[in-house]
């Protein structure tokens, strides 16, 4: 069979993480549909087709593949659109990247992990409980932790960001898909050294 007759496989999953809808753009819990956009934008590519419970694009980086993916299953679910993804291109966890909010970092700040706990975070509970380990890299953006101890969680997440709290989340959204460029096309070492803040 000729070779540009084949389906092209992925060589990555990529997840951002948020919630469907109007309602949720610009909160906090959206940081990683934030990302999403500012990645389409860079790659001048569309996260638009309904695949895996999610709406998917695929872009390629060099010789690298992506499938890209904004579950539509609200955030406590998101492990099933990252868990069929996987199983269907027959990838190995540590090929996921998962773009998700951070309440524990600052407004703004970016870090890159290779691996770890869910420190809290449902979707990416949901994530390494159906996909079957945390042996995934990630790229968190900060959103900053409510104002008081007494504030409701699911207040905060699900609040909007203001004045320069937005404008530091824009600027935010465009170095989380550069960094994410940096991890597939040089690793995860290079992008945490570049971009851990």
């Amino acid at each position: 069979m000729l070779s540009f007759l084949k389906k092209p496989g992925v060589s990555w999953v990529v997840v951002f993480l948020g919630n469907p809808g109007p309602k949720y753009a610009g909160t906090r819990h959206n940081a990683g549909f934030m990302a999403s956009e500012a990645f389409e934008r860079l790659h001048s590519v569309k996260i638009d087709r309904l695949r895996f419970h999610a709406l998917s694009g695929t872009c390629d980086l060099q010789d690298q593949r992506l499938l890209l993916l904004k579950p539509q299953t609200f955030m406590n679910l998101s492990g099933t659109s990252a868990s069929e993804a996987l199983r269907f291109y027959k990838l190995p966890l540590e090929r996921l990247v998962v773009v998700s909010d951070d309440v524990s970092l600052p407004v703004g700040r970016l870090r890159i992990r290779r691996s770890g706990s869910a420190g809290g975070h449902n979707g990416l509970k949901d994530i390494i409980a159906k996909c079957g380990g945390d042996g995934f890299p990630r790229i968190k953006i900060g959103v900053g932790s409510p104002p008081t101890p007494e504030y409701d969680m699911a207040d905060w997440v699900l609040s909007t960001f203001k004045n320069a709290d937005a404008e530091a989340m824009a600027k935010a959204a465009e170095r989380a898909a550069q960094a994410l460029e940096t991890l597939i096309l040089q690793g995860v070492d290079a992008a945490m050294n570049e971009y851990n803040g």
